[in-house]
């Protein structure tokens, strides 16, 4: 049986039927990561649970996604079922003992664990654009966003930050253009469409502070037992999309906040990526080779990773060539894709002389697969058709009460579970919007002032200052507007006949003034 430097999977089955060999996880390999693979309804979850139990009490902390919600059950007591008793006895596993294990539930909408967070700068422009699925012109005004945010020091940590973001760069797209490059209304409208799906998808909820600190997912124990942190996925499973992208930013995290450890006796941490399809489908190169770096590299800081799927022909080559640890359930080959998966699987495996790895393949019963672990070097096993172990915990789900009183006493209860909301690119664009509004009132009122100022201040003899009584009838007839010098035709003909007359009458005054002065002479 399992000791302190391997996990107990299961026993092989002889030539002669009988399951007397036992088959292990070398911790010390454990790191190189792994592969479970096999058709609904297999044996696929009990795999996973019984593989975070043995690294669990070999105090390695785990985690792993409960899509179906069948995972939850780990955390209580397993019950004594006959079918249970019946495998014990067949692969020879005596003591079988019941047992509870430590665990921390999480949930990126806060409703069946505590709330998993990260802030918009941490998930990147690249995953970002992933998760919104944007174009390459999109995903260049997202990294351009972000360029910005850094020059400008504005904190990008919900989604109203990176919303008011793209409302400013869209009012200075001209100014922008000439530096970073050509930044478009519409790319921009598109991309805050973008987020309003995903803030109506429920989004919004993982963005945000206090943001996981990832020490919260590798806790220990004090009797030395590893947490297995289990990520509520049924509802998050709606959204297909999100789920791929959190739980790559998770191990992009975990590759780059933990230290080189090189080769260690057992794992630091085991992370299960279930469903793994929907990390790879539809995924752009870039997204694709962003896996792979991280899949290759992470297993010098002593993480381990193991994608849980139905098919292999779900993992690109490149990623399934990292994969060392290899557990396959049963395929079904009735269509040619079906057929290419059969033969992929049986292709990835050393040979065992004593049956075919294809037919093996679709004739596996519910809970028995192929096994293939690392031996000593790091070399892969010869092929096992193997019964796996019955779990030491319950399998099926919690009652809700159940998970309530865990997730109370949890060791992260009220870390995560209120949002903090400090000042971030959203009000500190709100205050510079408002500052600028504010210059903008007062240029106005010096304008207004100095207009006023630079008014005329001669003084006319006898009249006073021209400013002089403001208020007054006299001043307000002073500042009414000028008439017209331009005249109408009839103003003009009066004004002509006046003068005519009034030139022969003067003149008529004149002489007779002048006739009288004579006479007085």
């Amino acid at each position: 049986m399992a000791d302190e430097t391997s996990i107990f999977l299961g026993a092989s089955r002889k030539p002669d039927d009988s399951y007397q060999k036992p088959e292990e996880l070398l911790l010390k390999y454990a790191n190189r990561h792994g592969l479970v693979t096999g058709a609904t309804g297999t044996g696929k979850t009990v795999t996973l649970q019984i593989l975070a139990e043995g690294f669990s009490n070999q105090g390695v902390p785990v985690f792993c996604a409960d899509v179906k919600g069948d995972l939850s059950g780990i955390a209580v007591m397993g019950e004594p079922k006959d079918f249970l008793a019946a495998r014990a006895k067949t692969i020879k596993l005596d003591p079988y003992e019941f047992q509870d294990f430590p665990v921390i539930f999480w949930d990126l909408f806060g409703e069946q664990g505590h709330p998993i967070r990260a802030t918009v700068s941490e998930m990147g422009p690249l995953l970002l654009s992933r998760l919104m699925n944007l174009s390459e012109a999109q995903e260049g005004i997202i990294n351009i966003a972000f360029r910005i945010a850094d020059e400008e020091g504005l904190l990008l940590l919900d989604m109203k930050d990176l919303q008011s973001l793209l409302s400013n760069i869209a009012s200075r797209a001209d100014e922008i253009g000439t530096k970073y490059g050509n930044v478009t209304k519409a790319s921009v409208g598109a991309i805050q469409r973008s987020l309003l799906i995903l803030e109506q998808q429920g989004a919004a909820n993982f963005f945000g502070e206090p943001a996981l600190k990832i020490a919260d997912i590798m806790r220990t124990t004090r009797d030395g037992r590893g947490a297995i942190n289990v990520l509520a996925a049924d509802k998050l499973m709606m959204n297909p999309r999100l789920y791929a992208t959190f739980l790559l930013w998770l191990l992009s995290e975990l590759f780059e906040e933990l230290p080189e450890v090189g080769d260690p006796d057992k794992p630091k941490l085991v992370f299960f990526f279930d469903e793994a399809h929907l990390l790879f489908d539809d995924a752009p190169k870039i997204l694709v080779d962003r896996v792979e770096q991280v899949v290759r590299l992470i297993r010098s800081k002593g993480v381990g990773v193991y994608f849980v799927t139905q098919n292999p022909l779900d993992v690109p080559d490149t990623v399934l060539a990292q994969l060392g640890n290899r557990i396959q359930h049963a395929l079904r080959a009735y269509t040619p894709r079906e057929q290419k998966a059969v033969k992929t699987a049986a292709d990835t495996f050393r040979p065992n002389p004593d049956f075919d790895c294809m037919d093996a393949i679709t004739q596996l019963g519910v809970g028995e697969a192929l096994v293939s672990p690392l031996e000593a070097k790091a070399v892969p096993a010869m092929v096992q058709r193997t019964l796996i172990r019955p779990p030491s915990s319950r399998m099926g789900p919690l009652t809700p009460e159940e998970r309530r009183k865990l997730i109370n006493t949890s060791p992260v209860a009220g870390l995560y579970d209120e949002t903090i909301d400090r000042e971030s690119a959203f009000e500190m664009l709100e205050k510079r919007a408002a500052e600028a509004a504010k210059a903008e009132e007062a240029a106005q009122q010096r304008e207004a002032e100095q207009e006023e100022d630079g008014r005329s201040r001669w003084t006319i003899p006898g009249f006073g200052d021209d400013d002089d009584d403001r208020g007054s009838s006299k001043s307000k007839s002073r500042r009414a507007p000028r008439r017209s010098n331009r005249q109408s035709v009839t103003e003009a003909a009066i004004k002509s006949v006046v003068r005519s007359v009034g030139s022969s009458v003067g003149r008529a005054i004149v002489r007779g003034i002048l006739g009288s002065l004579k006479k007085g002479f």
